[in-house]
């Protein structure tokens, strides 16, 4: 049986002033629904495998939020980074500790905080994901792309194995400008990169220790005291020797150009929830297109509209939010913060983060 892995690490500074360090977005409920998005990851995961299967990987920072939310999972499930060392030692941690348990187990990694509006079709694709990966090869579910996206990585693709669905993966592409998007879209050989990885342990395991010789070496030495008591003793000392790299750089890419990567197209409504202009995108607006996270702005006394069209109203402090006649903004008022800005430049929140950082304004971030 599958065993699910849910990296839940970021701090999504592009949802800022709501997603903090301290409380990132995937704890809260960017769904349209009260589930929180790692909440709606482990429901969607719940067709393919049991909860004593899903692990969840995260900062100690996050530890009790996370275990509020999962009250179904085993405490022993939530695996604990001591610092953030990026997606590959996350990733890697979980392989190295499910394979103390079942060596050749197939596992897969989604990502904690993005949201799927089909997930009957998700998981069709996820299983045939998982023959590939029965199969030694390295799986990665691709989206079928629906624009020209700059701020998404893509994979180019060959082959058809077999005839399909599964299909050679040639290389990993950059985040690419317009133009080169717009080709990659006609040209019907690339898919979005979506970061959802299956793949046997054991041949995940044997290429880090191909590419990333040292990062494998201080996972195996992590994995065999974690069910110890040295446990905390080796994280401490070999968890900040590991090098802070993602998987796909670590080892995606370089599997990919040793053919070793196959990719199964998906279709079901996939969304990388990284700004509020995308959250209004996904989630249900009134009739002039104004989107108030929580509720219906009709009936949701925090927020009060007028003559406005296109807004993305996010009410957290307690506080009215009104407006009137002011189109396509983002306005996201919480208890100690207020962020304004046009719904076209909210990749450009980051900027704001990255300044109360250089100011020193840490409690702010």
């Amino acid at each position: 049986m599958l065993f699910a892995v849910i990296p839940a690490g970021g701090s999504g500074t592009r949802l800022w002033p709501l997603s903090r360090a301290g409380h990132p977005k995937f704890l809260h409920p960017l769904t349209g629904t009260s589930a929180s998005l790692l909440q709606a990851t482990v429901e969607r995961v719940a067709p393919l495998t049991t909860p004593d299967r899903t692990l969840v990987v995260t900062g100690a920072a996050h530890v009790a939020a996370v275990a509020r939310q999962l009250t179904g999972l085993p405490e022993e499930n939530i695996l604990v980074e001591p610092s953030p060392r990026d997606s590959c030692a996350a990733i890697a941690l979980a392989a190295a500790v499910i394979a103390t348990r079942e060596p050749e187990a197939v596992m897969a990694s989604f990502a904690a905080d993005h949201l799927i509006t089909d997930p009957d079709n998700w998981v069709g694709t996820v299983r045939q994901a998982v023959v590939g990966a029965e199969r030694g090869l390295l799986v990665t579910v691709g989206i079928k792309p629906t624009r020209a996206e700059t701020g998404y990585g893509y994979l180019e693709c060959g082959e058809l194995l077999d005839g399909g669905p599964l299909r050679r993966v040639e290389e990993f592409k950059e985040k690419p400008a317009m133009d080169v998007a717009e080709a990659y879209l006609r040209s019907g050989r690339h898919l979005w990169n979506a970061s959802m990885f299956v793949w046997r342990v054991d041949v995940f395991l044997a290429e880090l220790a191909r590419q990333q010789p040292v990062l494998h070496a201080g996972m195996l030495a992590i994995a065999q005291a974690w069910d110890t008591p040295e446990r905390d003793e080796v994280l401490g000392t070999v968890w900040p020797t590991l090098p802070k790299i993602s998987v796909d750089y670590a080892v995606m890419e370089g599997a990919a150009a040793a053919g070793k990567v196959v990719t199964v197209p998906g279709d079901f409504g996939w969304n990388d929830i990284g700004d509020f202009h995308t959250l209004g995108d996904v989630l249900p607006a009134d009739a002039a297109g104004n989107v108030v996270l929580g509720g219906d702005s009709a009936a949701k006394p925090g927020v009060l509209l007028r003559d406005t069209t296109g807004l993305v109203a996010v009410p957290n402090s307690g506080r009215l939010i009104a407006a009137l006649g002011v189109h396509d903004l983002i306005v996201v008022d919480t208890p100690d913060a207020v962020m304004i800005c046009p719904r076209d430049r909210a990749q450009e929140v980051k900027k704001l983060v990255d300044e109360l950082k250089e100011r020193g304004e840490e409690g702010y971030v």
